[in-house]
């Protein structure tokens, strides 16, 4: 199957239901809400300092850096969601904040180019000399990528302009070329900037720079030296490894994902790009290889990737505990984003499949439904009394907050939620793809003309959806259409017509044929409730059942059925799929049957009495809505008696 290429945002616009909600959300509430966090002004969180980091450093105020040493990546961030968001709308009054900010950062940048305002602020002799931790890379990678959605958004180049300064500097400083050093970042995230500008700019250095910093991780050990880091001090431990920067074998040998699971996820992505674009086959095995150890032996049902909150890592294969693990907002948008190259790399419907379920369920997981309120760590099982107790699960919040001192994750799912529209479809010369479904009105490239195409559809509550084509290009070409690995039974015609399914290419039904336009896609993807058993090596979940219905994974909250979830015994026979009005536009909850098994002869510990078993029933929830009504127990899995 040929690549394909994406299509920009701006093509794309949802227009209705599921992700028009949550992309009105992001509009109206999240970017003005992030925007005073990151200027200070949320009474009771933590302070962000970032947009006073930028004043300080440009001139226009005196005082400290405060804050992480990577607090300038918050900002890029929500610039890019901005920037996606004003892709769907115009809004004159975010535009206006956004050129008054890109005019102080083009003021903190140094004459050479460099851009980062902890170490031109706090330490501006130790520039490029703690690549472990230093994030300086990291940084200017985010804030590129906002100059680059920023400047599609609008057509203004004076940020692009200064990043590509930025990214001239380190293609002047960077390389194997005469006074240049080989080098690169501990926290990768300026390969997949640099792709992007490449691609904005037409500057082939910046491509070729990201190519660098790729084929260089792993063969010189004294680059990321961790007794160099200068935000913190040095300690022997899993967070100094070089297995924790994934430097401890050259990229194209490594096999086992391991180490931080952001900075894999990240690394994995820069790997993807570079075989996409350059056509580097040699990076394959590995990319096949990591993403197979990642989805079948160390991913969540979730979609959540970190099993220890200690260096926020992977661990070992199958180990997937649901109170302590960490599963990092991050981790899972960077598997989005990851399973996103390798979707547009290789039209193959196991990567949008995984796509699909880390985003509705362990990203969305991150953000509130009103948008103002964040998790870090999004676990599988929270008791409130013990997570707030125990030492060994203090990286817990039992409840979203307002803000984080490291807040990496809240303008992050306020970029993925803003730019979903660029996961849908893909477009190579005689074929689209339909890789995700939401409602909306599509312009998309084929056959060397342009399809409009329309997707109506309640997805992900409802697995029905239509797609009206408007503008067809003349002469044959391929729809392809996603069925997703949780689909056991599909239903497709075209203008009334079946069509067999049972014939796929990578799990897409190919539709080829000459179109006109009027022509109706119909598809029904049938959404069972269905139970999902664990691998028989992951111990804490073993011989227990999570509850999937379509793309969504559902959890108990002690809010529908009281406290103590470990007791309940439920069953998938007969589960019925209510509305509810107080999750959202359109939500929907599950009723199992159930038993509630007791063993309680007295007040100690351990009985031979045999259990007292009450039938009864458990109320279920989308696990990304989970924690919206106050505090209180949550579970993914579930015990059965019913096989």
């Amino acid at each position: 199957m040929k690549p394909s290429v994406a299509v920009s945002p701006k093509a794309v616009q949802i227009t209705g239901g599921f992700w028009k909600a949550k992309q009105d959300t992001v509009a109206r509430q999240v970017i003005p809400y992030q925007w005073k966090a990151l200027n200070d002004e949320i009474p009771g969180a933590e302070p962000s300092h970032s947009v006073e980091n930028f004043r300080i450093a440009a001139g226009q105020k005196k005082g400290e850096y405060l804050g992480m040493i990577f607090q300038d990546s918050d900002l890029g961030k929500w610039i890019e969601a901005a920037a996606f968001s004003l892709m769907r709308t115009r809004d004159p009054a975010l535009e206006a904040s956004i050129d008054e900010l890109v005019e102080v950062i083009g003021k903190a940048q140094q004459p050479d180019g460099y851009l980062e305002t902890y170490f031109s602020v706090k330490a501006p002799e130790k520039r490029w000399t703690d690549f472990a931790m230093g994030h300086e890379m990291y940084c200017g990678g985010h804030l590129i990528e906002g100059a680059v959605a920023y400047f599609e958004a609008t057509g203004k180049r004076s940020f692009l302009d200064i990043m590509s300064r930025y990214a001239d500097h380190l293609v002047a400083t960077f390389g194997r070329g005469p006074g240049q050093r080989i080098a690169f970042d501990g926290h990768p995230e300026i390969e997949l900037a640099l792709y992007k500008l490449a691609a904005a700019t037409g500057r082939n250095a910046y491509r070729e720079l990201a190519r660098f910093f790729v084929d260089e991780r792993g063969r010189h050990p004294e680059v990321l030296d961790p007794t160099k880091i200068i935000a913190w001090p040095y300690k022997p431990d899993l967070w100094n490894d070089k297995d924790y920067y994934q430097d401890h074998l050259p990229v194209r040998e490594q096999r086992t994902a391991t180490g931080h699971s952001v900075r894999a996820m990240y690394l994995y992505t820069a790997m993807a790009d570079q075989y996409r674009h350059d056509n580097d086959q040699t990076l394959l095995p590995a990319l096949e290889a990591l993403w197979e150890n990642v989805v079948q032996s160390q991913m969540y049902v979730t979609g959540g990737l970190g099993s220890q909150a200690t260096a926020e890592r992977f661990t070992l294969d199958y180990d997937l505990p649901s109170d302590t693990s960490y599963t990092e907002t991050c981790a899972a948008i960077g598997l989005v984003i990851w399973a996103w190259r390798m979707t547009l790399a290789n039209p193959d419907s196991r990567y949008a499949d995984v796509l699909e379920r880390a985003l509705y369920n362990g990203s969305l997981g991150g953000i509130s439904l009103d948008g103002t309120r964040y998790f870090y760590v999004n676990p599988l099982e929270v008791v409130p009394s013990v997570a707030e107790y125990r030492e060994d699960l203090k990286h817990v919040k039992t409840s979203r907050v307002e803000w984080f001192g490291c807040a990496c994750c809240p303008p992050n799912i306020a970029r993925t939620i803003a730019s979903f529209s660029q996961y849908q479809y893909s477009a190579s010369s005689d074929t689209v793809w339909v890789h995700q479904y939401a409602e909306g009105r599509a312009e998309l490239p084929v056959n060397g003309g342009c399809v409009v195409l329309q997707q109506t559809t309640e997805y992900p509550w409802d697995g029905r959806v239509n797609f009206t084509l408007g503008q067809v290009p003349g002469g044959e070409w391929s729809l392809a259409v996603r069925i997703p690995d949780w689909c056991e039974a599909v239903h497709l015609a075209v203008n009334g017509s079946e069509v067999d399914t049972a014939s796929r290419n990578k799990g897409y039904v190919m539709l080829h044929r000459s179109w006109k336009a009027g022509d109706v896609v119909e598809l029904e993807l049938e959404m069972k409730v269905q139970a999902l058993r664990s691998h028989s090596r992951i111990r804490e979940t073993f011989g227990k059942i999570a509850i999937q219905r379509g793309p969504l994974v559902w959890c108990a909250e002690e809010a529908d059925n009281g406290p103590d979830l470990h007791q309940f015994l439920v069953t998938v026979e007969g589960a019925r799929v209510e509305a509810v009005e107080n999750l959202g536009p359109g939500a929907r909850r599950l009723r199992l049957s159930a038993v509630r098994r007791l063993v309680e002869p007295s007040k100690t510990a351990y009985s031979t009495k045999r259990p007292q078993d009450t039938v009864t029933e458990v109320v279920l929830v989308p696990y990304h809505l989970w924690g919206n009504r106050g505090k209180g127990e949550m579970r993914v899995w579930l015990g059965t008696k019913f096989g």
